[in-house]
């Protein structure tokens, strides 16, 4: 029996936004995108394919839409608290783009209203599902007992609009994109957070930070160092994890793994991954068969803790501060 295809509404169609409509439109047969929801609705979406979708200005408008079953959110952290509640009100699955939330009280929010009511929640922490992480992870069990992790992510200055940072509550890199780093932390050792000491060069909210040097010991006793900037060129991503029996050592840019053994090594290398695509199809095939999120609300609220742990770190000139799990 053949089944109607899912309708989902995007909230948020900015520069990212539009990469998930693209994929909705174009590369996802088994779901229509019924409605989308953007600052400005009279602009329309100007996209192959894209009629008719109804375009909102009013976030609450969508999610009340009937036609929308599950909803994707693509703003600024600081408006994905009000969305969630709205949605789990009308109890309609929702994806959030990472960070789950500006604040880990409002992510915390966020996560206890979704599991009371049942409502499915997805963090969309894409990096997981890029080709060279996955297969680090797959293949830690090579490195022995985990001892040390170093994550950098360097990634280009970008042109944002006045008031960019106001979004992320006056915060900036660590929370934009050095969120995937406090993620994969979880994600490659499978061990929480503890304690972290961290450094930056300016101070939310007077300035948001551009450069973070952050600690992370986790509970498991890995000790991790992250090195995250925004930089004039050059974008690195990389990763190595070294255990008492060898080290690995990954770049996601390039798209190659290394395993150093002691007395043998190996490389690998990758197709490029198309990791807001995988996320998607993961996020809709757990709706559509009515199973856990492969990547958890709670994931959300860990990275969003981590980062809050960060900032007060900084706030003292780094002195090490416990994570506060709140949930």
């Amino acid at each position: 029996m053949h089944r109607r295809p899912l309708g989902i509404g995007l909230i948020g169609v900015g520069r990212h936004g539009l990469r998930y409509a693209r994929h909705i439109l174009h590369d996802l047969p088994s779901v229509s995108l019924k409605a989308v929801c953007r600052r400005n609705p009279a602009q329309g979406l100007d996209l192959p394919g894209a009629d008719p979708v109804t375009v909102y200005g009013d976030a609450r408008a969508l999610i009340e839409d009937p036609a929308v079953e599950a909803i994707i959110v693509v703003t600024p952290p600081i408006f994905t608290r009000e969305i969630c509640k709205s949605a789990v009100r009308a109890r309609k699955p929702l994806l959030v783009e990472k960070p789950l939330a500006a604040s880990a009280a409002d992510a915390e929010a966020m996560v206890s209203e979704a599991r009371e009511a049942g409502v499915p929640l997805m963090t969309a922490q894409t990096l997981r599902f890029d080709s060279t992480i996955q297969e680090m992870r797959k293949r830690g069990h090579l490195i022995g007992r985990s001892e040390r992790l170093r994550l950098t992510s360097h990634i280009e200055i970008k042109a944002t609009t006045p008031g960019h940072a106001d979004g992320y509550g006056k915060r900036g890199a660590l929370l934009e994109i050095g969120v995937h780093m406090l993620d994969l932390v979880r994600f490659l050792t499978g061990e929480e957070v503890q304690e972290v000491r961290c450094t930056m060069d300016h101070q939310p909210p007077t300035a948001p930070e551009t450069v973070v040097s952050a600690q992370l010991t986790t509970v498991g006793g890995t000790a991790c160092l992250l090195d995250i900037a925004r930089v004039p060129e050059g974008r690195v991503g990389s990763a190595e994890w070294i255990g008492l029996q060898g080290r690995l050592q990954a770049d996601w840019i390039s798209r190659r793994l290394r395993w150093i053994g002691n007395t043998e090594s190996q490389e690998w290398e990758f197709s490029p991954s198309q990791t807001v695509l995988a996320t998607l199809m993961a996020f809709l095939e757990a709706v559509e068969q009515r199973r856990p999120m492969p990547i958890t609300g709670e994931d959300g609220l860990r990275a969003v803790e981590i980062a809050e742990a960060c900032y007060r770190s900084a706030e003292t000139g780094g002195a090490p501060i416990l994570v506060d799990r709140r949930s």
